[in-house]
């Protein structure tokens, strides 16, 4: 069911008409008046959290936004940019948004083949620091509050046009990072030689974003969009690769939780090494609030990789799962059914699926279920018909180890 304008107009935000537990319009936007009104005259001091974003407007000629929260320095500065945390902490949608909305950016427009601008102006260093960065950012005009979701990336707050953009703390890069940057490597070689050094994924997308990836002469600077998912698949390819010919797990195991108004159901069972994503969108959630019944949403990988939709956020979802059975050195068929619910009012990126399932797989719920007691655990977790549901899992059919499919 829409909600129509008319509606908002009466609410005003504080009605809740629209029966959200929030108003995102009136939240996000105080949020970014606040941080609009610590502002004094053009200049902006802050410490990036590190926190920079490439679009793709306009490409091959691209924005680079570089964030501060605005008289928030050091450590403190840590809060706005920090998935991990977020998803450790528990840390409400609210308070993301609000984070997000206080972060305030300085947009540079460069061109794509001209990576090494953000070297020498040294703000892309800023943005691999494991620290926040002291920043100073002269604005060309006055931000205008506004606030830009997106469903891969997280929110962008206020921005504006930058004159320049001054570096006033120095950047802790770690060596490894350090060292691929010099290094004449191609992309797919540096991502995996930073990820089994124990190198932050997060830092590593933006490494391929800002353009220190690649061999030297030939790199590009990267929309952050692409480079998410980029990243979460190459790094999904190499998991892969070194499962090849693995044995295939010995029982089949049930795992679930539930984070920002999303719940995550994932089966994992003995297989070649397939994947399955099924989202169910409930209505009034973000995406689908002009319909009265769930949206259903599929996605078939198989054991080659090869999938039926490029979506982000399976990508996030499946790279979680190939890490475990990466540490357990075994493949398996893999059942994901995400479920949105209304409680997701806003969306925040895909960084809370990758975060949520790597969670979720920290403890089995069930081991070696049948179908009926699958049911009855969908019946509980999941608010959709679990005969229905089961009908449409492709990778049940013919089920064998899981038993009593009638």
């Amino acid at each position: 069911m829409s909600i129509p304008p008319e509606l908002c107009a009466r609410c005003k935000g504080y009605k809740r008409l629209c029966k959200l537990p929030r108003c995102p319009i009136l939240e996000s936007f105080q949020a970014q008046v606040r941080t609009y009104m610590r502002l004094r005259g053009l200049d902006a001091h802050g410490s990036t959290p590190p926190s920079i974003l490439v679009g793709e407007f306009g490409y091959p000629k691209v924005k680079i936004y570089y964030m501060v929260p605005v008289g928030v320095f050091g450590d403190n500065a840590r809060l706005y940019e920090d998935p991990v945390g977020w998803s450790i902490r528990g840390e409400s949608l609210a308070n993301i948004i609000k984070f997000r909305s206080e972060l305030l950016s300085g947009e540079v427009q460069v061109s794509i083949d001209k990576p090494e601008i953000l070297y020498e102006k040294e703000f892309g260093l800023a943005g691999l620091s494991v620290d926040p960065v002291d920043s100073e950012v002269k604005l060309a005009k006055p931000p205008i509050p506004t606030l830009r979701f997106d469903g891969l990336t997280k929110p962008l707050g206020p921005r504006a046009p930058a004159n320049t953009i001054k570096i006033t703390s120095n950047p802790k890069i770690p060596l490894q990072v350090e060292k691929i940057i010099w290094d004449d490597l191609k992309a797919v070689e540096a991502i995996r030689d930073l990820y089994f050094n124990n190198v932050d994924i997060y830092t590593i997308q933006r490494l391929l974003s800002l353009g220190f990836l690649g061999r030297i002469h030939r790199r590009r600077i990267v929309p952050t969009r692409w480079s998410i998912t980029a990243v979460d698949d190459t790094i999904s390819r190499i998991l892969r690769s070194k499962l090849r010919g693995r044995p295939e797990v010995q029982e089949s195991e049930l795992y679930y939780n539930e984070y920002l108004g999303n719940r995550f159901l994932i089966l994992v069972k003995p297989g070649p090494g397939r994947f399955e994503w099924i989202e169910i969108w409930q209505p009034r959630s973000f995406w689908v609030r002009s319909s009265s019944k769930p949206i259903i949403w599929r996605v078939e990988e198989n054991t080659r990789g090869e999938a039926t939709a490029m979506d982000g956020g399976f990508s996030a979802a499946r790279l979680a799962v190939l890490e475990v059975l990466s540490r357990v050195n075994r493949i398996g068929d893999t059942i994901i059914i995400r479920e949105i619910t209304p409680g997701y009012y806003a969306p925040v990126g895909n960084w809370h699926i990758r975060e949520t399932v790597r969670r979720t797989l920290a403890k089995p719920i069930a081991k070696n279920i049948t179908i009926k007691e699958l049911k009855d655990v969908i019946k509980t977790k999941i608010d959709y018909n679990p005969e229905d549901l089961i009908s449409r899992i492709r990778l049940l059919r013919n089920e064998v180890k899981l038993t009593d499919y009638t």
